[in-house]
């Protein structure tokens, strides 16, 4: 048994009939621009992070200068 139920010929059968569908040099460039899709969401996740964590130094040092002005 494959995924979900499905068998490995089953598989191997409807990749056939996809790519007598849609051809070879079509799947190419929807494999490419899928990739470079993933590709920028990864890249625009990390420097939503980065961006946060600069935030976050921020508030911290702010933070730090109020508690020392407060001490005097």
């Amino acid at each position: 048994m494959g995924i979900g139920g499905i068998s490995i010929w089953q598989l191997l059968i409807i990749l056939a009939i996809v790519i007598m569908l849609f051809g070879t040099k079509r799947l190419r460039t929807l494999g490419s621009d899928l990739g470079s899709a993933v590709k920028g969401f990864r890249k625009s996740i990390q420097d939503d992070d980065s961006g946060k964590t600069e935030a976050e130094a921020k508030d911290d040092t702010s933070g730090e200068a109020r508690s020392d002005n407060s001490k005097s």
